[in-house]
Order: structure tokens, then sequence, then C-alpha cells
């Protein structure tokens, strides 16, 4: 029985300093923090306009076109990791695949720079 605890000892460690470590990390923020927020603090901001105006109000269509910009190149650095890992095995032609997708969203990008869609007033 001692050489199988000993066997399993360093997972044991591990799951009780983890364990301790998630516990004082659960209530360490309602000893350290501050118990009176202001009203600034705890009101909601999601999309760049106040949430309890008219429902029928404009507002600003580029914040999207933004966000959306920014999804996009995010699944782009999503496609990069795993094509530079395997990029050995999939040869030239990976290789020019890849190329052809960064040269499109390049020239997507060049576009909508061109219309100001980036341009922030």
């Amino acid at each position: 029985m001692a050489d199988f605890l000993t066997e399993y000892l360093a997972i044991i460690l591990f799951l009780g300093i983890s364990a301790a470590l998630g516990l004082v990390l659960l209530v360490l923020p309602f000893v350290v923090a501050p118990v009176n927020p202001d009203a600034e603090k705890l009101s909601a901001y999601e999309c760049g306009f106040n949430a309890f105006d008219d429902a029928r109000m404009k507002f600003d269509v580029r914040f999207y076109l933004v966000s959306i910009l920014f999804i996009i190149f995010d699944l782009e650095v999503a496609f990069l990791f795993p094509w530079a890992i395997t990029l050995g095995d999939i040869g030239l032609f990976g290789f020019w695949s890849m190329m052809v997708f960064l040269g499109i969203l390049t020239i997507g990008f060049i576009y909508e720079w061109k219309k100001g869609a980036l341009e922030w007033e």
C-alpha cells in the first residue's frame, strides 16, 4: 500500500495545492475588494451607448464593423497556429494555400481601410 501511495503522491500533492489555491483565489476578493463601489462601476457597458435610452434611437454601426473585423482577424490567427505547426507535413501546396488565404484577407483589410470603416470620429 505504501508503494501505491508513493507513486501517486505527486498527483495528490498537485490536487491539494490547486484546491487550496483555488479556494484562496475565491475568498480573497471578498476580503480585499471595496464594499461600496460607485454607480458608474455598477452600470452595464456593452456596446458603446447607454442601455437605458429609447429603443428606437440611432446608434453607430461602426462599432459593430470594428468588432466584426476583430473577430475575422482573430480567426485568422486561429488558422495560422495549426498551419505553422504542420507546415513541414503539408508541403508546398499548404504553404501557397495559406498565402492565398492571407492575400484575400489583406485585400479585404485594404478595402475596409480605403472605405473608411476604421475611421472613428
